[in-house]
């Protein structure tokens, strides 16, 4: 096949999660359901901060940030994929796939950058508690929030610019629910080398490094709360940590694991392992904040007592 017959596709087939028409009412109310979990869930604590005086903290500002974006983070791939269920249709349009890949880069890498943010934002409240105002700030709260956009965007920027420099043939199909870069490198019709290699130097970028410092912020946790000498405040220390460490645990522990089994070569289990960090993950993390946290639950609660009282 010459290259000017495959050079500008039209569009592109998701496989989706599964062939069989009897699974596929399951899949769209189940979908559905958790896709409107995670926004009611995500609204509701970005409202009870907003809401709350007491909650006006940088802690609490990053966390209404994370919750920002899990919203758009759910919102790049379930509403295409429930159309496409209800719609009994694969196809993709070649712009909306790139657009696709584009945002869901943003809002994947800005939550693993807006964790280790939040690791950061712990280490100085129990690190330095005396200095914790004068340190997180908000100039500099809001300066690491920018800095966080500023390079994701030009990371996914770049991402998209190199996949428009490849071909396809007619009737791609990748095999995924949505369109995630490696699984159009996989079935690109011609040399991904340039994209591969900034895949890598991205992968450390939004993946090495912010781990690396989520790891670094708790060793030096750690070791501070291991000098103390009251069981009660090392406890009380702790418990701030529990909530994010839990998070972390979800999002890292999924996306890693998928990338990293043996199994990820398989288009129906990859798939199944994104559906964990892509749509579980957001959903869970406002459950996690909630039930873990006195502070949010109190907010909640006098959010809930508000509405109660104008109805």
């Amino acid at each position: 096949m010459e290259a000017g017959n495959h050079t500008r596709v039209s569009e592109f087939f998701l496989q989706g999660l599964s062939d069989d028409p009897e699974l596929q009412p399951f899949l769209f109310g189940l979908f559905l359901f958790m896709y409107l979990v995670t926004m009611l869930g995500n609204l509701l604590i970005i409202l009870a901060i907003l809401s709350d005086s007491h909650l006006h903290t940088p802690m609490y500002f990053f966390l209404s940030n994370l919750s920002s974006v899990d919203i758009c983070f759910i919102s790049t791939t379930v509403p295409k994929m429930l159309v496409n269920i209800q719609t009994h249709s694969k196809d993709i349009s070649y712009t909306g796939c790139l657009i696709q890949v584009y945002f869901f880069m943003i809002f994947a890498g800005m939550d693993g950058f807006l964790l280790t943010v939040m690791a950061y934002d712990r280490f100085v409240a129990i690190c330095h508690p005396l200095r914790y105002t004068i340190i997180m700030n908000p100039r500099l709260c809001g300066l690491l929030v920018l800095m966080c956009w500023f390079i994701i965007f030009w990371v996914s920027l770049i991402h998209v610019l190199l996949v428009r420099q490849l071909t396809f043939c007619p009737g791609t199909e990748i095999p995924h629910f949505f369109c995630e870069v490696v699984q159009i490198l996989k079935v690109a019709c011609s040399d991904t080398l340039i994209n591969n290699i900034f895949l890598y130097v991205s992968t450390v970028i939004l993946g090495v490094f912010p781990l690396s410092g989520i790891f670094f912020s708790y060793s030096l946790i750690v070791s501070s709360l291991m000098k103390m000498s009251s069981a009660a405040g090392k406890y009380k220390a702790f418990s701030t940590c529990g909530s994010h460490l839990s998070v972390v645990s979800l999002y890292y522990g999924t996306s890693l694991g998928l990338y990293f089994s043996p199994s990820a070569t398989h288009s129906s289990q990859s798939s199944i392992g994104s559906v964990m960090y892509t749509v579980v993950t957001p959903m869970l993390n406002p459950f996690i904040y909630s039930l873990r946290n006195k502070d949010v639950k109190g907010a909640l609660a006098r959010l809930h007592s508000r509405g109660t009282l104008c109805m």
